[in-house]
């Protein structure tokens, strides 16, 4: 009976032990859950900050009364409740684009074109190692195009058009071997056109007039019959 007893304890013991591991792993994974999503929701309120016109009071809601996943122009996974998609193309937006844009990790897609930022494209942005698109086209944006932005890897367009940019094309961007579109007409782009172009041979729409650009495209992209050069 004493052994049976001792049976029992000991498999009991080793339970309740089990349960206390499982709810401290469950409280340490929530808590790192919700530490992400501060951050996640931080990084929109300094957005936010950065705004200087929000003519048609789109990022009003942007506050506690609701999940972040809820506000306007702003889209979740459904599994992490982390941002993937932010898009305030056309709102009417004025101000500059916050550094702490960077901080959205899980943002595969960005737009926000047809607006009126100002400033610089801030070099936060290439942390976002799981960005898809980037649209920034139809702003006021002027300074050089951040080379780093090649460290997004899985772009897939790029649209920096009709802003101010100024300065020669990046040639690490021949690098962004997904690209199937990159639009960035109408600047103030001045150089020659990089040779890293002809790695790009997913590239169905270039877009580079207007600008103070000299030189010849690379044989491998001027020859390529898939895509509109413009």
């Amino acid at each position: 009976m004493k052994v049976h007893n001792t049976s029992v304890n000991l498999i009991f013991m080793l339970a309740l032990s089990a349960i206390i591991f499982l709810c401290w792993f469950n409280l340490r994974c929530n808590a790192a859950a919700t530490l992400r999503n501060e951050t996640d929701m931080r990084a929109l309120v300094e957005f936010k900050s950065y705004i200087t016109e929000d003519y048609f009071a789109t990022l009003d809601s942007w506050n506690s009364s609701s999940h972040f996943c809820h506000w306007p122009g702003v889209k979740c996974g459904l599994k992490h409740q982390r941002v993937t998609h932010l898009d305030l193309k056309g709102k009417r937006l004025a101000g500059s684009i916050s550094p702490h844009i960077g901080n959205l990790s899980f943002l595969k897609s960005l737009d926000l074109s047809d607006n009126s930022f100002r400033g610089e494209i801030p070099q936060g942005v290439s942390h976002l190692f799981r960005l898809q698109n980037l649209n920034m086209s139809y702003n006021f944006l002027g300074g050089e195009m951040p080379r780093n932005l090649s460290q997004c890897s899985k772009l897939v367009t790029l649209a920096l058009d009709h802003n101010s940019l100024v300065g020669q094309i990046p040639s690490e961007l021949g690098s962004l071997s997904e690209l199937t579109k990159l639009h960035l007409g109408s600047n103030n782009l001045s150089g020659s056109f990089p040779a890293s172009f002809g790695n790009l041979t997913y590239l169905q729409e270039l877009g580079l007039s207007y600008n103070q650009l000299k030189g010849e495209l690379p044989d491998s992209v001027s020859a390529n019959e898939k895509f509109d050069i413009d």
